[in-house]
């Protein structure tokens, strides 16, 4: 785990007081977006999902903050508390998963028929499946059955030996597996650098301020 990588979580000496962040907004909001690129993957027609990390959570955060005026350490460690569960642990991949749907039509046939997508997800390594699980608390949030969540928060966990397999595959991939839901996508040359990173811990955070 690299302390100055994507596996370390975020303390209040993390995040730019208002006028700080102010005066570092954009050159950091597009660096943030930057980095985003190969963080985003479409998975078929309506799923998307981003994989978190040290600079997506941070830049929520700081984001939070500005449009609430939230000043206090007191909050912003309440905020603190809540965004790092979103951060990937080592040897592990963390995103947020979007269910996208624009009209009533679409939110009454798919969000029905997608339950349980959120364990129904996984990164194939030359074939080798490692699936996808909710954020313990946001599983422990879902208490309705027949209908699904439009966001979900996902993990999936990888053995040394899968993580050693994803820098030198011949292919990942990205699949849904969902009955309902059936979808795969390779993943970019630069996503997959993005995410390696992640399994390793050796992911620099950006700059800020």
């Amino acid at each position: 785990m690299n302390a100055t990588g994507e596996n370390r979580v975020l303390s209040l000496d993390d995040v730019l007081d208002l006028r700080a962040y102010e005066r570092a907004r954009q050159d950091y909001r597009a660096r943030v977006m930057a980095r985003k690129r190969n963080r985003r993957v479409a998975l078929g027609p309506i799923i998307t999902l981003v994989f978190e990390c040290f600079d997506t959570v941070r830049f929520q955060v700081q984001e939070m903050a500005r449009v609430e005026k939230i000043i206090s350490d007191e909050a912003i460690q309440s905020e603190l508390d809540v965004y790092n569960r979103l951060l990937p642990r080592g040897g592990e991949l963390s995103a947020t998963l979007f269910i996208e749907l624009t009209s009533d039509d679409e939110l009454r046939r798919w969000l029905p028929a997608l339950v349980g997508i959120e364990r129904q997800v996984a990164i194939s390594v030359d074939g080798d499946l490692v699936h996808s699980a909710p954020e313990a608390e946001h599983a422990a949030a879902l208490t309705r059955e027949t209908v699904t969540p439009a966001v979900h928060y996902v993990r999936f966990g990888f053995t040394e030996a899968q993580v050693a397999a994803f820098g030198g595959a011949a292919e990942v991939a990205l699949v849904a597996t969902h009955p309902a839901y059936e979808a795969r996508t390779v993943l970019a040359p630069g996503v997959r650098q993005e995410l390696l990173g992640d399994l390793l811990g050796t992911t620099k955070a950006l700059p800020i301020g």
